[in-house]
């Protein structure tokens, strides 16, 4: 038998079986924060009840974005994908991608759907991420060197039969931007996130694999996670490789 008691923070229910036998002693079964009067409590109720962090998958257009999100599908780690942009040849394994991720600054329900899975979030859109306390995230971002980022771009968007943007205008804007998500990266308490360089995915994919399961606390398939990087695939390779 129990009954809901009102606080100023939450609604307790309490086991009233002491009171029926006179010990005047109470349990308390469930602590519902109602509002964020504490901030302290609310937040740590929801992040302890079934709020399970959102992982992200980011990082400049071609800098090994679908290479992470390959090796986290082969360790058996939830993706969140549509398949909507199929395989070609600047990416013959496909993108991962997920169409309403463009639209997130407008519609942003679709995270509810994300909360235990990882999704691939192109590096400017991280900042539109609402982070008010409602969701938490582990971001693992790719870093490729810059010089092989501009030429992986340009020889897609050939194949494409498109024009690649002048490297010299977009070196600096890149550049920028970078610098604006590793700011927005260390400013919110909701976020976590860790750098995966994509010539060490290349390099020691197994070593890489440990590193994305200690982040992550999950128990991953580490042999599969390595078995699916293939080097041969990687045709854009800056002399000297640089973060």
């Amino acid at each position: 038998m129990g009954r809901g008691i009102e606080t100023a923070d939450a609604w307790l229910v309490v086991d009233m079986g002491g009171w029926a036998t006179g010990t005047g002693e109470r349990t308390v079964k469930t602590f519902c924060p109602k509002r964020p009067q504490n901030v302290n409590i609310y937040d740590n109720y929801h992040n302890r009840m079934n709020r399970e962090p959102i992982t992200i998958v980011s990082g400049l257009p071609r800098s090994g974005t679908s290479l992470a999100m390959q090796m986290l599908d082969a360790g058996g780690f939830p993706l969140l994908t549509d398949q909507q942009r199929q395989p070609d040849p600047s990416n013959p394994r496909g993108y991962f991608e997920f169409e309403p991720i463009k639209r997130l600054r407008l519609d942003a329900t679709w995270l509810e759907s994300a909360r235990g899975r990882a999704v691939k979030i192109i590096h400017l859109l991280l900042m539109d991420l609402p982070t008010d306390g409602r969701f938490t995230y582990r971001v693992l971002f790719l870093r490729r060197p810059l010089e092989e980022v501009l030429s992986s771009q340009e020889a897609m968007l050939l194949r494409q039969g498109k024009k690649a943007a002048d490297a010299d205008k977009l070196r600096p804007v890149y550049t920028q931007q970078l610098d604006q998500v590793r700011r927005w990266l260390t400013v919110h308490n909701c976020v976590t996130s860790l750098d995966l360089y994509y010539h060490d995915l290349l390099a020691a994919p197994g070593a890489a694999a440990v590193q994305v399961q200690t982040f992550l606390g999950s128990d991953l398939n580490l042999d599969a996670m390595a078995a699916v990087v293939a080097p041969d695939l990687c045709h854009h390779r800056s002399e000297t490789p640089t973060a």
